[in-house]
């Protein structure tokens, strides 16, 4: 009994000896030497656009232009229907690519390998040119146009984007249907579901999850990669503002416009990807909807 109320004595002198004790928090003076460089850096960049000779007059006044408007609603509308485009052909492939058909499936690597394996602004000149394999177009003897009227600037941009992000989109939902629990096949096709409906209203469903933030990130690229077009003619905004500075010299400064229009374009959409990942992302619980 004694030695008892002795180890009792004795835990009662240490917590009072813990009441006593001071937090010192500790210092990381690694990250304090890393912001300071990195905020040093920040000003440094600032300082030498603020008085650079960068007339920012200009910046102001040719942000609103006309022309640099119209540009903006081009390169919207291309990223629209290249990225509609893009994912129309993305799950087409996709599908190819897990059918148990050996045509289908060579045909669909064989479109991933084509598109992925050759730059981009190849393919936009490749259908620009069009004209000089294919000098007509249509059924002989029914209809024909001339190649080189119907391929215009807009067409060959967006064939050559939205064709060649297919490639891309294909394994990205490839990867999203790859994602869902084969019991979900199995649960579709026990009640009576064909393959095709049960895609659309059991596994796609549960593959957007995986599937939406690649997209979304395909989206934003898509807004810069439109800016590929202008070397054939196409008049979006980058074009515009080149048109701009060859005639009056402020490189620079045209340059800055298009470069703050494009982190606006890419902002908005980047907060509708927020949005719609939150919408996906509902029933894979708590913790994943809140960020």
């Amino acid at each position: 009994m004694l030695s008892v109320s002795k180890e009792i004595t004795s835990d009662d002198a240490t917590v009072a000896d813990s009441t006593q004790l001071e937090y010192v928090r500790r210092r990381h003076w690694g990250r304090y030497l890393a912001s300071a460089v990195i905020l040093a850096i920040v000003v440094y960049i600032g300082l030498a656009f603020a008085h650079g000779q960068i007339e920012w007059t200009y910046v102001a006044r040719f942000l609103t232009a006309k022309s640099i408007l119209t540009g903006l609603v081009n390169t919207i509308v291309m990223t629209v229907l290249a990225m509609a485009l893009g994912v129309a052909l993305g799950v087409i492939t996709a599908i190819m690519r897990l059918s148990t058909n050996p045509v289908l499936q060579t045909v669909a690597q064989a479109y991933v390998w084509l598109f992925r394996g050759t730059p981009v602004i190849l393919q936009l000149l490749l259908w620009f040119n069009l004209a000089l394999v294919f000098p007509s177009i249509g059924v002989p003897g029914l209809f024909e146009f001339r190649t080189v009227d119907i391929m215009t600037p807009f067409l060959a941009a967006l064939l050559g984007l939205g064709i060649s992000q297919g490639a891309y989109t294909s394994e990205v939902v490839r990867a999203g249907l790859l994602s869902v629990d084969t019991g979900q096949y199995e649960a579709a096709k026990s009640i009576g579901m064909p393959r095709l409906q049960a895609l659309r209203r059991v596994i796609l469903p549960q593959a957007m999850r995986v599937i939406v933030p690649p997209i979304g990130n395909e989206l934003v690229g898509m807004v810069k990669l439109t800016s590929l077009a202008s070397v054939i003619q196409y008049a979006e905004m980058l074009h515009n503002a080149e048109n701009i500075y060859y005639a009056n010299a402020r490189v620079i400064e045209l340059l800055m416009v298009a470069g703050i229009w494009y982190l606006v374009v890419v902002t908005v959409l980047s907060f509708m990807q927020s949005r719609v990942e939150r919408f996906y992302a509902r029933g894979a619980g708590r913790a994943w909807g809140r960020q």
